[in-house]
């Protein structure tokens, strides 16, 4: 009787998965709070930061579950830390991406040992994965591993500049101050942010007719 085999891990499948169910519930973390404190680009457990899609991808699973501190690590590095990552909690995958030289007598290399550039040699690239876990998930690390977040900054003066102003009111655009999004809205014709962004979407809301200011090669007209 054959045995039946176990699908192979496929790392990209998972990260596209999350990223569309992300997307399904209608919570996009990689938006733009108007204030935000602490925040960090994701770290490895020797501080170098991650890059790619590894970046993108820690940094909404930090929003997404809260973690205030930039650190992830194996659970290979935590143990070695004689930290203990806390029962129960869930691993994120990230990818690494590499390349490697095979010999005509089919040895593998890494493209960085010696100088062969035989036609004889091929290069193939290859994608490796691992799990992760925060800092915030594991028990036992030194202090440094979280660092205090960054107080929040305060809004700017709601004092307008009178030429900024000057220039807005020529616009003639109803704006509506109200909730916590900013946006140009077409069918109706106005503006809705916060009070305290209104430059950059009353400059957007001039891309469209009838505020013919910006010509047809994209350079604004005052």
């Amino acid at each position: 009787m054959a045995r039946s085999r176990t699908p192979k891990f496929d790392a990209s499948e998972v990260i596209t998965n999350e990223i569309i169910r992300i997307i399904e519930r209608g919570v996009l973390p990689w938006r733009k709070p108007w204030t935000a404190g602490g925040s960090s680009r994701p770290l490895r457990v020797g501080g170098e930061p991650y890059q790619g899609v590894n970046n993108f991808l820690l940094t909404m699973r930090t929003v997404m579950a809260g973690h205030s501190s930039p650190f992830w690590m194996t659970l290979p590095q935590a143990n070695a830390l004689d930290a203990k990552v806390r029962k129960g909690e869930k691993s994120s995958v990230v990818v690494y991406y590499g390349q490697s030289r095979k010999d005509a007598g089919g040895d593998e290399h890494d493209r960085s040992d010696g100088d062969d550039r035989s036609e004889e040699a091929h290069i193939f690239r290859f994608q490796k994965s691992y799990r992760v876990f925060n800092a915030c998930q594991i028990d036992g690390l030194p202090d440094s591993f979280y660092p205090n977040p960054e107080p929040a900054p305060e809004h700017p003066s709601s004092e307008p500049i009178p030429h900024m102003q000057a220039f807005f009111d020529a616009i003639d655009i109803t704006t509506v101050f109200t909730g916590t999004e900013a946006y140009y809205l077409p069918p109706v014709d106005k503006v809705y942010m916060p009070s305290i962004t209104a430059v950059l979407h009353r400059s957007t809301a001039t891309q469209s007719a009838p505020y013919p200011r910006r010509n047809s090669g994209g350079t604004f007209k005052a």
